[in-house]
């Protein structure tokens, strides 16, 4: 049996920080989905098919990595596609409460599948979606943070 991570994010857009993560991952997995969802509390700046264009151009070089996007809960996601894992990144000590939080309630409603946090690379400790997008938008130049695709479509977004 292949062992099968989920990387679930809204990945609003994606970052270095995030393919650090989705890289790591694929070394360590036979194959690695990586997830999009809707964030509720959060209005995103790429539609889903947005986010998933660019995460499927952002990934296209790493051939046990597969882009798809759900609604509803992660762990049921989890458990249609047989995922043995869920991996999530950690920047800093201040991602790990809720990220606690969210491992509980998950482990409540299925304790098969595990969630391995994996570390960011400490350049990318700092980066994220929500950096990179207000940082985009007064014209800065994003692109040491985020692949030149999403540097672009940002660019546009933006103009």
């Amino acid at each position: 049996m292949s062992k099968l991570a989920i990387c679930p994010g809204s990945f609003d857009p994606i970052t270095y920080g995030h393919l650090d993560i989705i890289e790591r991952g694929a070394r360590i997995f036979d194959e690695v989905i990586v997830a999009v969802f809707n964030n509720q509390s959060k209005s995103p700046l790429f539609s889903v098919e947005e986010r998933l264009e660019l995460i499927k151009e952002s990934t296209k070089h790493i051939p046990n990595v597969t882009v798809d996007s759900s609604a509803g809960l992660l762990i049921e996601y989890a458990i249609k596609k047989n995922a043995q894992v869920i991996l999530r990144g950690l920047r800093a000590v201040s991602d790990f409460e809720y990220e606690m939080q969210i491992t509980a309630m998950n482990r409540k409603l299925d304790n098969k599948i595990e969630t391995l946090f994996m570390m960011t690379n400490n350049q990318y400790s700092f980066l994220s979606s929500s950096i990179v997008k207000e940082v985009a938008k007064y014209k800065a130049d994003v692109t040491d943070l985020v692949p030149s695709i999403v540097a672009e479509e940002l660019k546009k977004k933006y103009n």
